[in-house]
């Protein structure tokens, strides 16, 4: 049981963004900076689907997940480890 729940950040659902054109869409260079100087690290950004995803740390030092919408960069989904 404590295994499981080791694990619970990999079960993650997908965030359900909207879908924009490719022109559309934020560049990636300019989501980093945002993400960034809200205080985020970024160990890892990537696309999924309609969305911006990063694996990192918020202020406090603890592990996240967040969907970003790629065209306003709005979090559509967040997960904080615990």
């Amino acid at each position: 049981l404590g295994a499981a729940s080791m694990f619970s950040v990999h079960a993650f659902a997908k965030a359900d963004c909207k879908a924009y054109p490719k022109n559309e869409w934020m560049s990636e260079a300019d989501a980093k900076a945002k993400i960034l100087a809200q205080g985020y690290t970024i160990n890892k950004f990537k696309v999924d689907g309609n969305c911006y995803e990063i694996y990192g740390k918020n202020k406090e030092g603890k592990k996240v997940e967040i969907y970003y919408d790629a065209k306003t960069l709005e979090p559509v989904k967040s997960e904080i480890q615990k």
